[in-house]
């Protein structure tokens, strides 16, 4: 594999969908210095700071009371439903514009580990909070990223944290944290999870200010056994115990194998380091890494992502009616972002390859196409037509076209954007 070919295949799965551009200087700094770059940035991500979090303005359920109508509270969740629309669109703006794409994608990582869907949570405030936890915490160490978790307001909603009391323990929490956040299945038992439930009450949301606040009579403050530990755990100490089994390391170094890498090659054996940041280091710069090219079906979030960042489209650019269809075509293809199935988070792999996802991203790749920018498509119509094909490979980040794929690009060499649309649906660009 040549260095262009290296640092491409790093791009394509630490960050969100690179650019040429972002190619050709990774290609000059070289493998190493280049995942270096990514790991330690060496300068303020100036696209974050120029798509701050937007003005939410005050949570609509805050307005509300037991003596509300019927059409204040309608009135209530359509403000909801635009909050979290004008959320939603304001993360994939930040996902195209952040330069430091590794923060981006990780922060897309963890809110897929720890799934947590406006749908059920419904408040715009609350998700963008948790991301807001998930961005601070994400590249560091578990332990404070599960003591920041264990009291987040909109996971305690989701799971139902603020129903788990002394008197009846509610364990849909304890069971998730263990099974889905940190140990996986197999790695608790029953008596674990019933034990883990007691140390988690207590916490409460008030929906009104947004925060999740410990209510001592609600907690059980007797001795309880988790892990083969006794103590009179409480939720800050069953999130460190969790934090300092091996088991735990090992299990999210395995997710985050899953989704940077895939299933076709196994993980290597050491991957697990002392926080998250090391342990991408080891994930990117591992032989096992470099044998998964081409063997990863990109999620629709990256997918999309990669195209408009490619084709140089900002979501907050276009109007109102093409932001529509972004968010259809995500809905259409079973990822929209605040928006998890359930908390299990999103599938992988072939799931995403079906025929009513192909339909969407065919149309989806027609409105991108019709969408680029002026000078990313000058670059395309500079070249000649007949090396049309291999322009767009440069232009979409691709090693090489196959031979099929490239006998279907060659005729639609002299209509560009329609040679935009079939790269974007090719296979080359939706496994990477």
């Amino acid at each position: 594999m040549s260095d262009r070919e290296a640092v491409a295949h790093l791009l394509r799965r630490a960050t969100f969908g690179p650019t040429a551009d972002e190619v050709d200087a990774a290609e000059r700094a070289g493998p190493a210095a280049a995942l270096d770059n990514l790991l330690t940035p060496v300068r303020p991500d100036r696209g974050a700071a120029a798509t701050p979090p937007p003005a939410l303005g005050t949570d609509p359920y805050a307005r509300l009371t037991g003596e509300s109508t019927r059409e204040q509270r309608q009135q209530a969740n359509a403000e909801r439903r635009e909050q979290l629309q004008r959320l939603t669109l304001w993360w994939l703006d930040r996902m195209v514009a952040a330069e430091d794409g590794l923060t981006e994608k990780l922060l897309f990582f963890w809110h897929g580990h720890w799934a947590t869907s406006a749908q059920k949570v419904r408040s715009a405030h609350l998700m963008l909070g948790q991301l807001e936890t998930l961005r601070r915490h994400g590249r560091g160490p578990l332990g404070p990223l599960i003591a920041a978790m264990v009291r987040d307001p909109a996971l305690i909603l989701w799971l139902d944290g603020q129903k788990n009391t002394r008197k009846a323990p509610n364990e849909n929490l304890a069971r998730e944290l263990m099974e889905l956040f940190t140990l996986g299945i197999g790695g608790y038992t029953e008596a674990d999870v019933k034990a883990g439930a007691r140390a988690l009450t207590g916490w409460v949301v008030d929906r009104r200010s947004g925060v999740a606040r410990f209510e001592t009579r609600r907690h059980d403050p007797g001795e309880k056994t988790i892990l083969g530990r006794s103590g009179r755990f409480d939720a800050e100490a069953y999130a460190g115990l969790l934090a300092t089994q091996p088991a735990a390391v090992a299990f999210v170094a395995r997710r985050l194998w899953f989704r940077y890498a895939g299933t076709d090659v196994p993980a290597p054996a050491d991957l697990a380091g002392a926080d998250t940041a090391t342990t991408l280091r080891a994930l990117f710069s591992s032989t096992a890494f470099v044998a998964t090219r081409g063997t990863l079906v990109k999620q629709p979030v990256e997918w999309m992502v990669g195209a408009l960042r490619q084709l140089g489209i900002r979501p907050s650019a276009l109007n109102e009616q093409q932001r529509k269809q972004l968010l259809g075509g995500l809905n259409a293809l079973d990822q929209v972002p605040l928006r998890p199935p359930s908390v299990g988070g999103w599938p992988a792999g072939a799931a995403w390859l079906t025929t009513s996802s192909l339909q969407a991203r065919l149309r989806m790749a027609g409105m991108l196409a019709a969408t680029t920018a002026p000078a990313v498509l000058a670059r395309l119509t500079a070249a000649p037509t007949a090396g049309r094909p291999d322009a767009l490979a440069r232009l979409l980040v691709v090693d090489g076209w196959g031979a099929r794929t490239r006998a279907a690009l060659t005729p639609l060499a002299g209509e560009p954007r329609k040679l935009l649309a079939a790269g974007l649906v090719s296979p080359e660009y939706t496994v990477s």
